[in-house]
């Protein structure tokens, strides 16, 4: 059975193979996590073992404050960092303007859990549909109303995924998305 923090692996497992596809040259590649969050040693542990399993050098990076990600940000930049992997956190989402401004100023490519995060200039994102799992939750919401016990109910997960990419972005940072990353992404902001 895939828990939450599963999904939440496996994505990260992806996502960490879509950042090492856009990359020319991979590099050290830092993984951005929050330490509040209940997920953190999921994914964690499952984007390690991403990493050694094809010999990516990997550097995790705590951020749960404004000052840890400003500190982050100074360490990635020392530590000549090729890019960014960002891990599922509601904090993350709430300084996302944030994050994606600091991307932008130290130039670092940088792969986001949400659209929301390109829409606002991020580089590139990659998770579930939201509309998708809308649908879903709606659909559960209905079984409910209508009586059913949701005990009884199977869990089911969106199995819908999007790849958006901002090529603005990109070309603001000196990057060029490789033809085969552009050809499976869902949507291209330009």
């Amino acid at each position: 059975m895939v828990t939450a923090y599963g999904r939440l692996a496996e994505l990260g497992r992806k996502r960490l193979s879509l950042l090492r596809e856009l990359l020319p040259k991979p590099g050290l590649i830092a993984f951005a996590v929050d330490p509040k969050n209940g997920a953190t040693p999921f994914q964690v542990k499952d984007v390690q073992e991403a990493a050694q399993a094809v010999g990516q050098p990997l550097l995790i990076a705590e951020a749960g404050t404004e000052d840890q990600v400003d500190k982050m940000f100074a360490m990635i930049a020392e530590r000549n960092v090729a890019a960014i992997l960002f891990g599922a956190s509601q904090y993350f989402q709430v300084i996302a303007d944030r994050l994606v401004a600091l991307a932008a100023r130290y130039r670092i490519p940088a792969l986001y859990e949400w659209r929301e995060f390109v829409t606002s200039g991020g580089l590139m994102s990659y998770s579930t549909d939201r509309a998708d799992a809308a649908r879903l939750a709606g659909t559960y919401a209905g079984r409910i109303l209508k009586g059913e016990k949701p005990a009884d109910m199977p869990a089911t997960q969106s199995t819908r995924f999007e790849l958006v990419i901002n090529l603005r972005t990109a070309k603001a940072i000196g990057l060029e998305f490789p033809p085969a990353l552009m050809a499976i992404a869902d949507e291209m902001i330009d």
